[in-house]
This record gives C-alpha cells, sequence and structure tokens, in this order.
C-alpha cells in the first residue's frame, strides 16, 4: 500500500537525491517532491503541505538553518537537517531553530528511513490518543491553553507556532504537572528512544518552549530546572487534577 505522507527532499546533491527518492519509493513513499536551492523550496512550501522536510544545511542560494527560520514562518511541519556539518554546535543550532531531528553526511539511507519512520508514528499515535482519550483533548492552564486535537497552542489569548516535537513536549509536560522528569526520561518518552545522549536535545526544546510560554525566559516560573535533579512543569495556575494521574 502506497503510504499518505509527502516528503519533501532538498539537497543541491543530485546522486543524494536520487538515493533517497528511490530508498523512500522501495519503502512506499510516492509523494516525493525534490528541490535543489532554497528559492525552489519555499516556492514549494508557501504553495504545498508536506508531512514531513529533508533539508540540507549548505545549499547553493542559502544557508539551510536560515531557510529553516523562512520554512517556520508558513509551515509547522517536520524538518530533519541532513549535512555535513557535525558539531554540536550545529546540532543544536539546527534543533534550536525548529528542526525535529539531525542526520550527518555520510549516512546509511535505512537510517533516514527509520528517523522518518519514527517522526510519523510518534505523531499519529499522538494524534490518535488525542481522539481516544478526548477528556484530555485539551489543556487549559489560565493564560495558556493547549488543544492536542487542533495542535494550537494559546498564550495569553495570542495563538503560538509550534513544531511537532514542541507540542509533543508541551503535551507530556501538561499531562503529568508538578512532577520532575530526567532529561533522560523526557527524551524517553516524548522521542521515544534511549536517554542516552539526550540531554542536550531536551535542553534546547525547552528553552524554545519557555520562550514561548514564560513572561520571563531567562527566570522561568513554569518550566523549571532543579539542577542535578531534572525538570519540572508548574502549571500557572492551581486547580488542575492532572497531577493524580499516571505519568506512563
Amino acid at each position: 500500500m502506497i503510504k499518505q505522507e509527502k516528503i519533501l527532499i532538498v539537497d543541491d546533491e543530485k546522486g543524494i537525491l536520487q538515493l533517497l527518492e528511490i530508498t523512500l519509493k522501495k519503502e512506499r513513499y510516492h509523494h516525493i517532491t525534490c528541490a535543489t536551492t532554497g528559492a525552489e523550496t519555499l516556492s514549494y512550501v508557501k504553495n504545498n503541505e508536506f508531512d514531513l522536510i529533508l533539508l540540507d544545511v549548505m545549499l547553493p542560494d542559502d544557508n539551510g538553518f536560515d531557510l529553516c527560520r523562512e520554512i517556520r514562518k508558513y509551515s509547522n511541519t517536520q524538518i530533519i537537517f541532513i549535512t555535513s556539518c557535525s558539531s554540536d554546535f550545529d546540532k543544536l543550532t539546527g534543533l534550536g531553530i525548529g528542526g525535529d531531528d539531525y542526520i550527518t553526511k555520510p549516512f546509511n539511507p535505512l537510517e533516514v528511513v527509520a528517523r522518518i519512520e519514527a517522526l510519523f508514528r510518534r505523531q499519529h499515535l499522538l494524534t490518535k490518543k488525542s481522539h481516544v482519550d478526548a477528556h484530555r483533548e485539551e489543556y487549559d492552564f489560565g493564560r495558556i491553553t493547549l488543544n492536542i486535537t487542533d495542535a494550537t497552542l494559546i498564550v495569553d489569548g495570542v495563538p503560538i507556532e509550534c513544531t511537532a516535537k514542541e507540542l509533543q513536549l508541551l503535551h507530556f509536560f501538561f499531562k503529568n504537572p508538578n512532577r520532575i522528569f530526567t532529561s533522560a526520561q523526557i527524551y524517553e518518552h516524548v522521542w521515544e528512544d534511549l536517554g542516552f545522549g539526550g540531554e542536550k536535545t531536551v535542553a534546547m526544546h525547552i528553552s524554545r518552549i519557555r520562550k514561548k510560554l514564560e513572561i520571563d525566559p531567562k527566570s522561568p516560573e513554569m518550566i523549571i530546572n532543579l539542577r542535578g535533579i531534572g525538570y519540572k512543569f508548574i502549571p500557572p495556575k492551581q486547580g488542575d487534577n492532572n497531577e493524580d494521574e499516571d505519568p506512563f
């Protein structure tokens, strides 16, 4: 059965485009679009909806990180960076500006497929759970409201744009208020992977959502870090009964 997800592959190396396209089609992903420049990519994003973008960092007319920032003005689709830039700084930059995952070249194309399917699987599970567990569709903490079904975050009456991974992280915190989780636990449950080496990824995503929730992100009052222990979400108002539920 042909998979319905629409994927945009962005890379100026035609060999890599062909390799990824052939590999994905073997895995029954047939709705694939390819772009080789930043300008072409933005044109596609503005005029089409994609479920995932595989984005190279080094493009002939643009920097992939800058391009990601532009894409985020038009789309919240999941983005996986594929690049030869392998330093921790580059990875944190990619995640910090809105990327959902980061793969370095040279890569095994089957690893790319595995990462893609992991992202889609988590997104499908989140959507399915929101329909099955109807009473957990919306979280209302006064000045902050998160609607899982509509994938909308409202802060002080203003809709806030979020990536799929940011929504998943918020969902995890909101359904488990006033509970402490280590970075490894958060990474395991939100990224559905073992927590080894995920501390920087968790910290970067928490930094991003703090900027969207907190009045003063530099002095957070909701998502706080208990040094050496972990993170805890403290709702801006009391009275929510979620803390009585099993977090797992």
